[in-house]
């Protein structure tokens, strides 16, 4: 199965945006991805401290998303992005970090609203927007099973064990992941930790520009980089392979050899 990522700098302008993930899944599309994976806040930026987050958000059968379904029709893939969703009734006019999953077909497969929001490193999410329901979210693709993952979840080891206990195989990550001191090398040595201790795939796609790290990567279950973009705008396809799999779980039976095992999320 292929699958590709898109690293682009999104803005507050939607339609924008929208044309750039096309553009981008396009470039590569004789490639025949099954999933193109785009990033965290693909629909809108975050913007400045204060910007209010729900006057740019959407519901989940938006222009965004029918955007995406005419996208993944187009290219018989299933797409998976970043947006903001529209919160009811929010009097500080919050929204959901939300991905949507969208099959070829039009269909909504997933939505996974972020349930670990971003209050660190001097930044806090949870002024502007809702976290999710502790629920681990999966979604099928041919003979995988993807987990579904935002950005600063990706500090949190437990929550990619239970979505590999819930039979994912390709743990896939959308971020805007921020620069700052040592933040590049948090991105590179999680993502890879993560594929690791998993022995699973990591589809990692990030924000690039002034704001954030880029590096967009695919991470195979032995923690090797399959492809990977800089700090570009730009798309790559990597291959993730059930015989790889396989293999890397044979040799490092480390799921097979635990002790402990991660209590289910509430």
């Amino acid at each position: 199965m292929r699958i590709a990522l898109l690293q682009f700098t999104a803005t507050l302008d939607k339609e924008r945006n929208l044309a750039e993930i096309g553009r981008l899944a396009r470039s590569v599309a004789a490639d025949r991805p099954a999933v193109v994976v785009c990033p965290e806040a693909s629909m809108c930026d975050f913007g400045s401290a204060d910007t209010v987050l729900g006057e740019y958000a959407e519901p989940l059968d938006g222009p965004f998303v029918r955007g995406l379904s005419d996208l993944a029709g187009e290219l018989g893939a299933v797409v998976v992005a970043g947006m903001f969703e529209r919160v009811a009734d929010d009097p500080a006019g919050r929204a959901y970090n939300t991905l949507v999953a969208v099959r070829p077909d039009g269909s909504l497969a997933a939505t996974y609203r972020k349930i670990h929001l971003y209050d660190a490193f001097g930044y806090r999410e949870s002024d502007r927007l809702v976290a999710g329901e502790p629920t681990p979210v999966t979604v099928d693709v041919g003979d995988h099973r993807l987990g579904l993952l935002t950005c600063y979840d990706l500090r949190f080891p437990e929550f990619a064990r239970t979505l590999v206990d819930a039979g994912a195989d390709v743990l896939v990550v959308p971020a805007a992941w921020m620069r700052g001191p040592l933040k590049e090398d948090h991105w590179v040595t999680l993502t890879r930790a993560r594929a690791i201790e998993n022995t699973s795939y990591v589809a990692a796609s990030g924000q690039c520009g002034p704001a954030y790290s880029g590096r967009s990567m695919l991470v195979d279950p032995m923690g090797v980089v399959a492809t990977s973009l800089g700090e570009q705008v730009g798309a790559t396809v990597g291959e993730v392979e059930v015989e790889r799999l396989a293999q890397a779980r044979s040799r490092n039976p480390t799921l097979r050899h635990r002790r402990f095992t991660v209590r289910s999320l509430p």
